[in-house]
């Protein structure tokens, strides 16, 4: 009977098992080899994969229980170790994503760019000027005839405590007085806070404004005072009237300019209350010279058109056909 068994273990569990047949026939003992007892564990996990093994290894009481079985069941706690590890890449891809974004935020504080640009051309920006003054009209009367006519407007420009200022005459608030004479004509503009002295000289057949005195008042007391008494300013002969419609700037003295717009002015020889013919200034005999031009040009071209008809015409009269 123990032989039986024996032969029945031994084909069931391989050759891993030998029989002890010296004992008695009441008592039979299996021997299990040391050897392949320690080697039980890695073939467990080879149980795993081949279940028919394990169902056979549950028909055996005692050798199925020999230490077998439990590793098996703590070979599955080794599973977790898997979650373990699984858990750890996930964060630190999260650890690396947030880094990267705050960089670039970092870089696009270049608002400094928007630092620079409030610096512009506010601060370089001059003043505002003035608009075109208003054309004033002012006489000066002998008796009962008028001696000097002016027509204009006037801006005064002016430097004072190193800082540039501007002024416009303002007809309506503005008086003229002055004087005429044989050689001399003076005229005089006053208003609340601008005295102009115009000086005119009479030279053989030519007139011509050869001095100007400014007196600007000041509110802080301190008045600005300028003169020049050599300019050769307007100067149109004798009998007619100096007219200079486009703006003229001249410049006075170091810290006085004088822009003048539809100027004409007469201070000798003023007949009827009225000016005589104008004589232009450069600038607006320039401005006459570019239509003249091209009236010139059309002139000539049309001139040359006709030339070439009529030349073309006597040459088809000369050929000696006849039309019928």
């Amino acid at each position: 009977m123990f032989r039986f068994a024996c032969v029945i273990l031994f084909l069931s569990l391989g050759h891993d098992i030998m029989c002890d047949m010296s004992g008695a026939v009441g008592n039979p003992t299996i021997v299990l080899p040391s050897t392949q007892a320690t080697t039980l564990p890695p073939t467990t996990t080879k149980a795993t994969t081949l279940p028919p093994t394990t169902t056979k290894a549950t028909t055996l009481p005692p050798t199925t229980n020999a230490t077998t079985l439990p590793p098996t069941t703590n070979a599955t706690t080794l599973a977790p170790t898997t979650n373990a590890t699984t858990p750890a890449p996930v964060p630190t891809t999260n650890a690396t994503t947030p880094a990267p974004v705050p960089t670039t935020n970092a870089t696009t504080p270049v608002p400094t760019t928007n630092a620079t640009t409030p610096a512009p051309v506010p601060t370089t920006t001059p003043t505002p000027t003035l608009p075109t003054p208003s054309t004033g009209k002012y006489s000066i009367k002998t008796g009962n005839s008028t001696c000097l006519l002016a027509d204009f407007g006037l801006r005064i420009g002016f430097i004072q405590g190193g800082k540039g200022q501007e002024i416009n005459l303002m007809p309506n608030a503005t008086t003229s007085t002055g004087t005429c004479g044989v050689n001399t004509s003076e005229l005089i503009l006053t208003s609340d806070v601008i005295t102009i002295i115009f000086s005119f000289n009479h030279e053989v057949k030519n007139f011509r404004l050869h001095a100007l005195n400014v007196t600007i008042k000041s509110d802080s007391g301190v008045d600005f005072k300028q003169a020049n008494t050599n300019l050769t300013l307007w100067q149109a002969a004798v009998g007619s009237s100096y007219m200079c419609n486009k703006q003229q700037s001249y410049n006075i003295t170091d810290v006085l300019t004088l822009d003048t717009y539809e100027l004409r002015v007469q201070p000798f020889e003023v007949t009827k209350d009225k000016f005589s013919t104008a004589e232009d200034c450069q600038a607006d005999g320039e401005s006459f010279l570019v239509p003249i031009a091209v009236g010139v040009a059309l002139a000539v071209l049309i001139l040359i058109v006709l030339l070439a008809y009529f030349i073309g015409r006597k040459r088809n009269q000369g050929s000696g056909y006849e039309s019928f």
